[in-house]
C-alpha cells in the first residue's frame, strides 16, 4: 500500500470548498487506479489528507496550494 498524507496549513477554505464539493472530490479520488481509502482531516488551521492506494499515485495540479507532503509504503496494518 501507498500512503500519502498531505498538510494543507492555513487553508481552511480548501477544506471547506472539499466538503462543499464531496461528490466531486469522490468522484475523482475514486477514479484513480489503485484507490483504496481516502480521508480529510479538519484541523483549526487548514487540514490534512490521507490518500491510501495499491501503488503510488499522482493527482498533481488538483489542489489549490502546495501542501506539506508526508508519504511512503504502510509498514503496519491493522483492518
Amino acid at each position: 500500500m501507498h500512503v500519502v498524507i498531505r498538510h494543507y496549513k492555513g487553508s481552511t477554505k480548501l477544506i471547506d470548498e472539499l466538503v462543499d464539493r464531496r461528490k466531486d472530490v469522490e468522484e475523482l479520488i475514486r477514479g484513480v487506479d489503485g484507490f483504496v481509502a481516502y480521508y480529510l482531516v479538519k484541523t483549526a488551521d487548514g487540514g490534512a489528507s490521507v490518500s491510501v492506494f495499491q501503488t503510488e499515485e499522482n493527482l498533481g495540479g488538483v489542489a489549490a496550494g502546495p501542501p506539506e507532503i508526508i508519504e511512503g509504503q504502510t509498514v503496519i496494518d491493522f483492518t
